[in-house]
């Protein structure tokens, strides 16, 4: 098991580092774009589809990474009242809720990447970019979420790592 959970780890951390690396190019492409456009005055035509597909490439594939390391928006007033034991709980059933979204959500993404491949679907500008290539990032970076989800509810079950990113007190308590 926990062979599984350093290999999802390490999956999510590549996950991480493809996101930033999508992020960047789109960040370039942007500075390209504009010199282009308005030093140029030369028309940009696979720019701007690039710089949207690969944000919500890298938002997809990056989500991995942000689990991993609890960098998602977490509401946790409720957590703060509840013991070590309701705490787990509480993370449990957050993660077999994520999970069980994620699983759907592959599910679907990856009969959408199918479609698009299979009948030859392309955006609809001068660039006709075959769809399938930014379909495929949701049914890949949702499926290693799920990986990653799987890894977490094996953790909670054995006793590690704390859920909800807290320390083993409670700061509420003294007040």
């Amino acid at each position: 098991m926990y062979s599984f959970v350093k290999f999802v780890a390490i999956v999510s951390k590549g996950c991480g580092i493809v996101a930033a690396a999508l992020t960047g190019s789109a960040i370039i492409i942007v500075c390209q774009m504009v010199v282009m456009r308005y030093f140029l005055n030369a028309s940009t035509i696979w720019q701007t589809e690039y710089v949207i597909f690969s944000l919500v490439g890298a938002t997809f594939i990056g989500s991995p990474y942000v689990l991993l390391i609890r960098g998602h928006v977490n509401v946790d007033l409720l957590p703060h009242y509840l013991g070590e034991r309701g705490r787990r709980l509480l993370a449990l059933l957050a993660s077999a809720g994520g999970l069980t979204f994620c699983l759907i959500l592959t599910w679907t993404g990856f009969d959408l990447f199918y479609e698009a491949l299979v009948n030859g679907w392309t955006t609809d500008t001068v660039w006709a970019l075959p769809l399938w290539i930014p379909y495929i990032s949701l049914p890949l970076g949702i499926g290693l979420l799920s990986l990653q989800y799987i890894a977490d509810i094996l953790c909670l079950l054995v006793g590690k790592p704390m859920p909800f990113a807290m320390d083993a007190h409670n700061p509420f308590e003294g007040e």
